[in-house]
C-alpha cells in the first residue's frame, strides 16, 4: 500500500439495490436511482453519528452503527490508521424493506474507508470485503458496481461481474409500511427443493440476462421463480398477493430482495418525448404503500474527498 494521504472530509453516495429479481436467487442485483449520502469528517478520537431520513431515531448512534463498523473494517483491511470521525447520514433507502439498506451502509462505509486511507476504491476488493460483512454478495455487488450484476462465491470469497442493462430499463417499486427481517424471510426457505424447480429457475435466470440486456419483451416469462418467493408468503402475504395481481395484468413483478417490497421490471420508451410510458402503465400504490419510479444507477457507489493541506 502506498503512502496514505489524509483528507479533511469524505462524501459518499451509494445506491439502493434490488436483488434476486425473481429466479436469480442470491445472484442477481440491480442498482437503483435512490441514494443514501454519507459525510465522514476525521477528528482526534471517538465517533459521533448523526442520522436524518430513514432510520432516524431508530438506528444506533455509536460504534455499533453499521457504517461505522464498515469504515473501521475497511481501514483495518487497508492497513490504515483508524481515526476518530464524525459521520453524517442522509438516508433515503427504506430500512428492512428489501432495497439493500444494509448493503448500502456496508458499501458506503468501505468506500469511505478507501478515501480516508488516501487510496482509490478497488471495487473488486470492495465486493470481497462487503461480502465478508453482509454474508452474501448479491446486493453489495450491485451497490459497489452499479448496473446489473451477477454475484457468486468462491469458497467464502464474494465475486461479481457487471453487465450493462438495456437502455431505458426501469424499476417501479411498491414499498409497504411494514418490515420483514432478512433472517426471518430466509428462515422460511426449505433445505431441499425439487430438481424440476431448480432446473426451471436455472433456465429462467439465463433468460433474464437476455431480457434485461436487450429483450424486454421477455421480462414477464424470465422473472418466474420457484425457489424462494412463494415459500416466503407467510411472512409477507400482501406482497405475494400484489405480485400475483401485477403479473396477472402482464407486468414483470417480483419480490425485491428478501421483501416485502414488490418491484416491477420494465423499460421506458425513449421515443415518447420524455413520457415514461412504462411507469405510467403501472398502477398506483395500494393503501399503506409508497410507489417509487426508479431508473438503473449506472456507476454504483461514488466517493469524493477533500485532501488535507
Amino acid at each position: 500500500m502506498g503512502e496514505h494521504k489524509p483528507c479533511d472530509q469524505v462524501r459518499v453516495r451509494v445506491p439502493a439495490t434490488s436483488a434476486n429479481l425473481g429466479p436469480g436467487f442470491d445472484a442477481f442485483g440491480l442498482a437503483l436511482t435512490l441514494y443514501d449520502d454519507l459525510v465522514v469528517t476525521p477528528c482526534g478520537s471517538g465517533v459521533t453519528v448523526e442520522v436524518t431520513g430513514c432510520g432516524e431515531g431508530e438506528v444506533p448512534l455509536d460504534d455499533t452503527h453499521l457504517v461505522v463498523r464498515s469504515i473501521r473494517a475497511g481501514l483495518e483491511a487497508l492497513g490504515a490508521p483508524v481515526p476518530g470521525f464524525t459521520l453524517r447520514c442522509e438516508n433515503r433507502i427504506p430500512h428492512g424493506r428489501g432495497l439493500g439498506s444494509s448493503s448500502a451502509a456496508i458499501v458506503g462505509g468501505l468506500a469511505a474507508a478507501y478515501a480516508l486511507a488516501g487510496e482509490p476504491v478497488d471495487r473488486e476488493r470492495l465486493v470481497v470485503l462487503a461480502n465478508e460483512i453482509e454474508g452474501h454478495p448479491d446486493n453489495v455487488a450491485a451497490a459497489a458496481l452499479g448496473g446489473l450484476t451477477i454475484a457468486w462465491t468462491e469458497g467464502e470469497t464474494g465475486r461479481a461481474v457487471r453487465l450493462e442493462p438495456a437502455a431505458g430499463t426501469a424499476v417501479v417499486s411498491y414499498v409497504p409500511d411494514n418490515r420483514v427481517l432478512t433472517k426471518e424471510a430466509r428462515g422460511l426457505l426449505p433445505g431441499v427443493v425439487p430438481h424440476s424447480d431448480a432446473a426451471a429457475n436455472a433456465g429462467k435466470a439465463a433468460l433474464l440476462v437476455a431480457a434485461l440486456t436487450g429483450r424486454p419483451e421477455l421480462l414477464l416469462t424470465a422473472t418466474e421463480d420457484r425457489l424462494h418467493q412463494e415459500y416466503r408468503e407467510p411472512a409477507m402475504p400482501e406482497s405475494l398477493a400484489l405480485v400475483h395481481k401485477l403479473r396477472g395484468s402482464g407486468l414483470a413483478a417480483i419480490v425485491s430482495g428478501a421483501g416485502p417490497t414488490v418491484a416491477v421490471l420494465g423499460g421506458q420508451d425513449a421515443k415518447s418525448a420524455g413520457q415514461d410510458l412504462f411507469s405510467r402503465g403501472t398502477p398506483d400504490a395500494p393503501d399503506g404503500w409508497t410507489k417509487y419510479e426508479l431508473e438503473i444507477d449506472p456507476v454504483g457507489v461514488q466517493v469524493w474527498s477533500m485532501e488535507a493541506g
